[in-house]
């Protein structure tokens, strides 16, 4: 039972809260048993599994979650590559904040699509996007960001209306923050801009944006089969 803040299981999971220790150590953290479970049964390598009030005291435990409700479970596993492809593919440019790349991943994840993050993106094995992902990081595909033929950048204006297009012509969705938007440079390498078309709001949230999208291509190819 570990009964000192200072031991060296809890140092790990406290430096894991920062993104430059995470990718030093080439380690992330999960909290509560749902998250280490769907980790343990995706295949990443568990290097520790601390369970409250059998492995280290629960006031400890609670000294080192991110949470507002102290999980019973905290487990550290090691990154890996991922080497899974996708037949559709959401581009991210400088999304960066975390409950945005988090639910892109679970909307990937539910419709079979795989997610490239740039630089500048929120990490995906941070707490926050782990969280708002409920799981699905673990199963989604995670190539390498490219901007390629066969990509649809998604616009606040002006672009085709996404309702309008061909969807099962195109591969890659491409995203840019909300602020910023997509820059000139890669607007250029995409094959076709499209807007989804609102009225009442100037602009959707990039994560509802991404899974209409989504839905959009899979209803699209369903009405044609």
């Amino acid at each position: 039972m570990i009964t000192s803040r200072d031991n060296e299981k809890l140092k790990i999971v406290r430096k894991l809260h920062e993104r430059r220790w995470r990718d030093k150590l080439g380690l992330f953290f999960v909290e509560g048993e749902d998250l280490v479970d769907a980790a343990l049964d995706a295949g990443y390598n568990a290097v520790d599994v601390l369970v409250s009030g059998e492995d280290v005291e629960p006031a400890l435990l609670a000294e080192v979650s991110t949470l507002g409700h102290p999980p019973r479970v905290i487990g550290v596993f090691r990154r890996r590559e991922s080497s899974a492809t996708a037949e559709t593919t959401l581009a991210l440019w400088r999304v960066s904040d975390p409950g945005n790349v988090g639910t892109l991943l679970r909307s990937a994840d539910a419709f079979g699509a795989g997610v490239m993050l740039s630089e500048g993106c929120a990490d995906p094995f941070g707490p926050k996007a782990l969280r708002a992902a409920m799981g699905s990081t673990f199963g989604v595909p995670l190539p390498d960001f490219e901007v390629a033929a066969g990509s649809v950048a998604l616009v606040a204006e002006g672009g085709q209306p996404l309702g309008e297009v061909e969807l099962e012509r195109y591969s890659t969705f491409v995203l840019g923050s909300e602020r910023e938007g997509l820059p000139g440079d890669l607007l250029a390498r995409c094959d076709l801009q499209a807007t989804i078309p609102t009225s009442r709001v100037e602009s959707l949230n990039v994560a509802m944006a991404g899974t209409i999208a989504l839905y959009a291509r899979r209803a699209q190819s369903a009405r044609r089969s």
